[in-house]
């Protein structure tokens, strides 16, 4: 019985480990191939965005609108941008990256324009993380409910 437990306990351990490299490599590849350029803090940050994303599928069942999930990731991922942005560029001075020249920024972490891209880098994480839950740890199909 204690061999079971640990050995669950250590399938979880690894899925999300897993889950957490797949989604900080995916972002950290998306930002090389935007702006040519990457830092491992947006490896880190990225990797617990998309454990939050992943983590939505704990808690909801499949008939739970899309758009409500993305609005969570969306703003959770926001947030976190903000808070990562506040620590490594504003605390530590390592000047990551500096939103300052655009309008409607916030203390130059995060701002309109690019909260507007996340959009759809989100739904992509989204998606992305059920079909590596579907194809690799052999969880349900992904299905949607889009309204």
């Amino acid at each position: 019985m204690r061999r079971l437990i640990l050995l669950k306990t250590l399938r979880f351990i690894l899925k999300y480990f897993f889950l957490f490299y797949i989604g900080g490599l995916t972002y950290c590849g998306i930002e090389m191939l935007y702006r040519s350029r990457t830092h491992w803090s947006m490896f880190l940050c990225a990797g617990i965005i998309f454990i939050y994303a992943s983590v939505q599928n704990e808690f909801f069942e499949w008939d739970y609108p899309f758009w409500k999930q993305l609005l969570k990731v969306w703003s959770f991922a926001l947030i976190a941008e903000f808070i990562t942005g506040c620590i490594v560029n504003l605390w530590l001075g390592w000047n990551v990256w500096d939103y300052s020249n655009l309008r409607f920024n916030l203390l130059g972490q995060t701002s309109l324009t690019f909260a507007l891209l996340f959009l759809p880098i989100c739904a992509f994480a989204i998606v992305f993380d059920d079909y590596i839950r579907y194809l690799f740890f052999n969880e349900e199909p992904p299905r949607y409910k889009f309204l």
